[in-house]
């Protein structure tokens, strides 16, 4: 917990920044918040104590706002959509600082520019600014995924055979920094995620499989910094499972946040999909 009484939250899309903003709020700290513009969903503005926009690609606007509020120790959540990350002019639109010059350039070597090593880089230098980056799920620990079958319905001998399959399979995409997840059906891959996200790899998966059946399995990376970038999965993960003909959900316990949990395993027990924590 953060000592000074007041956490910072740097927040990208999605769920997630709001139920950090409640965690750390029923904690009894303050909630700074800054927002990465063009991610972050305008209406967590009423669930933090100071809210503000700051470009994605700005670092240091990132450490002047946060300190002018006394933060000196933060949470990193939400989603940041690669794909608009490779984008036409990218630059201009993003009109990096010098920091975030120094992170690309300086930190990183130009042939280590997986996502890993600039989250990394990034973690330093906000550090070097005296921003403190913390465990990401410290202030959600009730949404975590927990081990065994979650779910009313169970899975088939098939399907054990798929999770026991993929799951060194998906470890290894991890340890590669391709992608969290993977969809199997019979011992076979059926898709793979990378930039898109998991959401546009289901989609992909109910396309190459259209006679359902098959298993989603998420988890983290080998040796995953519970700092960025830990594995999500939450309600519209289950819709699109069950639209898409998946039969399964399998996530890594202890490092895979279950967005909004009870509501989450609810609908997987009325759509018929089975979450299990391997």
């Amino acid at each position: 917990m953060s000592s000074s009484g007041v956490l910072g939250l740097i927040a990208g899309e999605g769920r997630l920044p709001f139920l950090v903003a409640a965690g750390a709020k029923r904690a009894g700290l303050k909630v700074v918040c800054i927002g990465l513009a063009g991610n972050v969903e305008p209406s967590l503005s009423d669930e933090v104590d100071v809210f503000c926009t700051v470009g994605v690609a700005r670092p240091g606007s990132w450490i002047r706002k946060l300190k002018s509020h006394g933060v000196t120790r933060t949470v990193l959540v939400g989603r940041v959509a690669k794909s608009r990350l490779f984008t036409p002019w990218r630059i201009l639109r993003y009109l990096p600082d010098w920091r975030a010059f120094r992170i690309y350039y300086w930190r990183l070597r130009k042939t280590e520019k997986q996502n890993d090593r600039i989250l990394n880089a990034l973690a330093d230098e906000l550090a070097s600014g005296g921003i403190v980056l913390e465990n990401s799920t410290m202030y959600c620990k009730e949404h975590i995924a927990e081990a065994g079958v979650m779910t009313v319905h169970q899975p088939n001998s098939s399907v054990k055979s798929d999770i026991e399959f993929g799951w060194q399979i998906v470890k290894k995409l991890g340890e590669l920094d391709i992608g969290q997840a993977i969809a199997v059906k019979e011992k076979e891959v059926i898709a793979v995620e990378a930039i898109e996200g998991t959401a546009e790899m289901i989609e992909r998966a109910g396309q190459f499989c259209r006679l359902g059946g098959w298993t989603l399995i998420k988890a983290s990376k080998p040796s995953q910094d519970m700092r960025f970038d830990v594995p999500c999965v939450g309600p519209d993960t289950i819709k699109s499972l069950a639209k898409n003909g998946a039969e399964c959900l399998v996530v890594e316990v202890g490092k895979t946040i279950i967005i909004d949990k009870a509501e989450t395993i609810k609908l997987a027990d009325e759509l018929g999909i089975v979450i299990l924590g391997h």
